[in-house]
């Protein structure tokens, strides 16, 4: 009979290297496995493909093959005689395309799900603070609906536990189809059970067999010094109740921080913009600023221009769960005045006549005009 040509099958190039045909194969493999694909036909082409994948996975194969093509493995030329699924290490490359949850297995050997304590689900909750409650500090208080373990049960779902008859306890059940390559096990959760591998003979009627009942709860939320937009604060054990003994699950606070009317923020360090008039900036003067604290007296020496940066050190934000705190950087902004009164405009019409103008950066940009 005419085979096609393996590389063909395969979808690959004769030049491939051994990992282009690797991930062709497990492509192929995912999309035919009679597991996974109930089509006609399905099946034998999987077994094609299986086939192609033991020859040019192999290099001594391969070259016996890209020399004499089908002929090489055909009348035991070359102790080679057809498709044997030994050449394939079948259990690791399946367990790479579907996880070990399939349960494939070759040579009889079973695969389980212990049913053990199992965690509870964790809660993502976003809460908005003031600046001043994320620089400084708080306590909030948040309200959730939480899955709780049911008192009436204590968690268990029912009463008279007994062994699930139809797993035995596993919480799985395994059935099994036959192929070329051994036998196929598919491993699901029991649906008698729900994968707990125990019944009842009587249900809860408070949480209705599940082992939880949904409460609301008032949570108190200690918020950190220097908490920032996106910063996320854990509270451990206070999620979702968990299963068959396993602990709750976690609180995660992601908070969003409004900004202020004045201080911006740059992670520890804050900025203040100061306006001075032009006669502040031209003679100096001690200036009266905010800080996150308390008002401080700030020395502005004459000649400052806009856009000078002075630097507060240690009054910026505490870093969260730490000692060290930021600084303060003052941005001066010189105002120009814009409307003049007849007292105001003669004095600088006066001044203009001085000899304002005779600094270094003046004449240098006069020479250039010559």
């Amino acid at each position: 009979m005419n085979k096609k040509d393996y590389y063909e099958v395969l979808g690959v190039s004769k030049s491939a290297t051994e990992e282009e045909i690797k991930r062709a194969f497990r492509k192929l493999a995912k999309q035919y496995h009679p597991d996974v694909n109930k089509e006609a036909g399905a099946e034998e082409k999987f077994k094609e493909i299986g086939e192609a994948y033991a020859i040019l996975s192999d290099p001594e194969k391969r070259r016996q093959y890209d020399q004499f093509g089908h002929a090489a493995f055909e009348g035991g030329g070359s102790g080679f005689s057809g498709f044997n699924a030994e050449d394939i290490d079948l259990g690791s490359i399946f367990d790479d395309l579907f996880g070990s949850s399939f349960g494939f297995n070759f040579g009889g050997s079973s695969r389980r799900n212990k049913n053990g304590p199992v965690k509870g689900k964790d809660k993502l909750v976003s809460m908005t603070l003031s600046f001043e409650e994320a620089v400084f500090g708080c306590k909030k208080s948040i309200n959730l609906d939480l899955n709780e373990t049911c008192e009436t049960c204590n968690g268990a779902g029912g009463f008279q536990e007994k062994t699930c008859s139809k797993c035995n306890g596993r919480g799985t059940v395994i059935t099994e189809q036959k192929s070329m390559f051994g036998i196929f096990q598919t491993q699901t959760i029991c649906n008698e059970c729900s994968g707990s591998g125990k019944t009842f003979a009587q249900i809860c009627n408070k949480c209705r067999g599940t082992g939880h009942v949904k409460a609301n709860k008032e949570i108190v939320v200690t918020v950190p010094e220097g908490v920032d937009n996106g910063y996320q604060l854990r509270i451990s054990g206070k999620g979702e109740a968990g299963s068959n003994g396993g602990p709750n699950g976690d609180i995660y606070i992601e908070f969003v921080v409004k900004k202020h009317d004045f201080f911006e923020r740059d992670d520890e360090d804050i900025y203040l913009e100061v306006p001075l008039t032009i006669t502040e900036a031209s003679l100096g003067c001690k200036k009266e600023i905010p800080t996150l604290e308390n008002n401080v007296i700030l020395d502005i020496k004459a000649g400052s221009s806009t856009g000078d940066k002075l630097k507060l050190k240690g009054k910026g934000i505490k870093v969260p769960n730490s000692l060290r705190k930021g600084d303060m950087y003052v941005i001066l902004n010189v105002i120009i005045p814009t409307k003049l009164n007849r007292k105001q405009k003669k004095l600088l019409e006066e001044l203009a006549e001085t000899d304002l103008d005779d600094s270094a950066i003046f004449k240098n940009f006069k020479k250039r005009l010559k």
